[in-house]
């Protein structure tokens, strides 16, 4: 749908209720954003139409102007004018300017904004300052978890930026959003254990996916443990599974002559269309998931591709063609037409009352009759928003797509339309996966008898699947490169996002590494001769515990001793970095740059002879030839990725190993000073 865009432009000499009150008219009357006919003065908006959101099927996707407080309610109340008004006009103008898929963050910043105003007895948008954008970023951190709190702070900043730039507001705010992106860098400890908890499916759901594929009969049960089968495959988002094409499937050679099996794969977030690989291991179980999923879902793509052919007419099986030349239908034939198990013979008038279908009585008779083109009409309509593409942006039909079904149709009590079809979307999934098996939804575990060790419903979110094998990803020592472009990610940095290996993981990642002269650079790359235990009792000694740095992990054993080099890592012989993590890479390269710079000053302040600059000089020409060194490793293609890298020849001087050199200096020089000539002597006893 293209929208005109039409910029803004204040004017500097009236004051900000009148900018304000001109914004709003020209994005009321002037925009075409979210369609021409959009009616700007309703309470809820219904932009189905113009923002399609991949996965959700025929949901339909609403903006409601709905207070903070009641936002969740069944009956939210709406924002106090003129705020209102205001926060409309945004929202459309910064659609045409900022366009965002899901709009729902930035209406959850006006949200906040409202309710930071009402606090202050206020609802004019001019009387917003640095104080109210405050109160509504406490708002946001008060009622939203870290990570959604700063995500929707990015949007109140942008709000806030928009409002001094286009003269809004009475005092222009130069406001930035203090709320702070969560660091999860931390591996240890109950917060760590927690949060990896969150993140991963339990050990039950992993134990119970592949038994509930394997016993799987009913049609439902057969779908939806398919879905769950291809998200073990591979770390892909729901949305991509729920638009993958009747074909799929990929099938090639490798180099060496190996068969080779992989899913077209269309990424969520911008990366280029691509085929995903399956490992040998899992090829068989994917090739029998998508057929599975193909049997199931074979009669709607039937159905789909006749109204790619008759896209005006409504679909009637062989056996019922001779009702569309009929010109009024009885209640029994209309069952018939509509639902496909449907035996209750009030159920056809209730749907033509429901949806204001005109129905009628011939003189003489009894039987309630209805028209077949009022029905055929009524049934067009609620064919899927778009239909007949399942996604325009890529271009699938729902006669091309995998995941549909006609209407109900997976339903436990609800009958099954015959004409009408739905794309499979996020919230039956995870229904299935027991997101809402505390609501007494039955998930898919609990129909086939699958529990917690406790006897708790196991509840799985698809999202965790992807956390889970990166996280083996990591874990296995695949560079970040490799595991950005296996998830699908444009921005390789994403990949710390979904990094939950454990200490304990990392400890027997370099445990493993010991001895090992392919995966280990260093005095760790070969045993010591004559070793009188095993080389793995030998590494666990060695390396009794692990954390991570800026560079990598330090393995110095706290129970010992404190750090006696004060995070001075890179002069340290007890830390290891890994190659093929790009985040911890680039550290190393900007130190290096920071080094050589202070290098570079230290050579100034030893050739103007201010004192002590000479032992800078020899620490900071150290700390460049072991960054050098290291990111020489680092960037060597004969290293292969994941290889543990320490070096090697530091001397290991504690910190009061340091004073003692210092007062052995420094009693020196006064010393020779106390013994010039021409010098005053210190009283005998001073």
């Amino acid at each position: 749908m293209t929208s005109n865009i039409l910029v803004f432009t204040p004017k500097a000499e009236v004051d900000a209720s009148v900018n304000l009150f001109a914004f709003i008219a020209i994005c009321k009357e002037q925009l075409t954003v979210f369609g021409a006919d959009l009616p700007f003065d309703e309470f809820v908006w219904d932009i189905t139409e113009a923002v399609q959101l991949k996965g959700h099927g025929s949901m339909r996707v609403r903006i409601s102007f709905s207070t903070l407080e009641t936002a969740d309610s069944v009956n939210p109340a709406p924002m106090q004018e003129p705020f209102c008004s205001f926060a409309k006009a945004c929202v459309r103008y910064l659609q045409g300017m900022r366009p965002t898929k899901n709009p729902a963050f930035r209406v959850t910043a006006l949200r906040a904004l409202d309710a930071a105003l009402r606090e202050c007895e206020q609802t004019n948008p001019a009387k917003i300052d640095g104080d109210i954008l405050n109160r509504a970023a406490n708002h946001l951190i008060n009622r939203l978890s870290p990570a959604t709190a700063y995500r929707v702070g990015a949007q109140l900043e942008l709000i806030a930026t928009f409002l001094a730039d286009h003269r809004l507001t009475i005092t222009p705010p130069a406001w930035h959003s203090h709320i702070k992106r969560p660091i999860d860098t931390v591996r240890v400890g109950q917060e760590f254990d927690l949060r990896r908890a969150e993140k991963m499916p339990s050990q039950a759901a992993l134990e119970a996916l592949p038994r509930a594929f394997y016993i799987a009969k009913d049609p439902k049960d057969l779908l939806f443990s398919s879905i769950a089968a291809i998200l073990c495959s591979a770390p892909d988002r729901i949305n991509e599974v729920l638009l993958l094409s009747e074909n799929c499937e990929v099938h090639d050679k490798t180099a060496s002559g190996q068969d080779a099996y992989g899913l077209r794969w269309w990424p969520a977030k911008g990366a280029d269309p691509m085929v995903k690989w399956i490992i040998p291991s899992m090829a068989r179980v994917i090739s029998e998931a998508i057929e599975r999923i193909r049997r199931v879902t074979a009669n709607t793509r039937e159905i789909a591709l006749w109204y790619d052919s008759n896209p005006n007419k409504l679909f009637l099986p062989q056996d019922q063609e001779h009702f569309r030349t009929q010109d009024l239908l009885s209640m029994e034939e209309l069952n018939e037409i509509i639902w496909t198990d449907c035996t209750n013979r009030t159920s056809a008038l209730a749907w033509c009352r429901a949806n204001n279908i005109p129905t009628r009585v011939e003189p003489g008779q009894r039987a309630t009759k209805v028209g077949f083109a009022d029905v055929e009409k009524e049934l067009l309509t609620q064919l899927p928003p778009g239909f007949p593409y399942l996604n325009r942006e890529i271009g699938i039909r729902y006669s091309e797509a995998l995941f549909i079904t006609r209407r109900n149709e997976l339903h436990p009590n609800k009958a099954t339309f015959r004409s009408v079809i739905n794309a499979i979307d996020i919230n039956q999934v995870n229904t299935e996966l027991g997101a809402r098996a505390e609501h007494g939804f039955v998930s898919l575990f609990g129909r086939l008898g699958f529990t917690e060790p406790d006897g708790s419903p196991i509840q799985v979110t698809t999202h965790q699947f992807r956390h889970y094998l990166n996280t083996l990803a990591q874990a296995g020592g695949m560079s970040q490169l490799d595991i950005a472009k296996w998830s699908g990610r444009t921005n390789i940095r994403e990949n710390n996002a979904y990094d939950h290996v454990s200490a304990d993981q990392m400890v027997a990642q370099i445990r493993r590494s010991i001895g090992d002269d392919s995966q280990m650079f260093g005095p760790l790359a070969k045993l010591p001769k004559n070793i009188p235990i095993s080389r793995d009792e030998f590494a666990r000694l060695k390396i009794p515990t692990a954390h991570t740095t800026d560079f990598g992990f330090c393995v110095h054993d706290y129970t010992m001793t404190p750090c006696e080099q004060f995070a001075d890592c890179i002069n340290c012989n007890e830390h290891i970095c890994v190659k093929g993590d790009a985040h911890k890479a680039a550290m190393v390269r900007r130190r290096l740059e920071e080094a050589q710079d202070l290098l570079s000053r230290a050579k100034i302040a030893s050739d103007e002879g201010y004192y002590g600059a000479n032992r800078w000089l020899d620490h900071h020409e150290k700390t460049v030839t072991r960054l050098s060194q290291l990111a020489a490793i680092l960037d060597d293609d004969s290293v292969p990725s994941g290889a543990m890298i320490q070096l090697s020849d530091i001397p290991t001087i504690s910190q009061t190993q340091q004073a003692i050199e210092d007062r052995s200096d420094w009693d020196g020089e006064l010393r020779a000073l106390l013994m010039q000539p021409d010098q005053p002597r210190l009283p005998k006893g001073e």
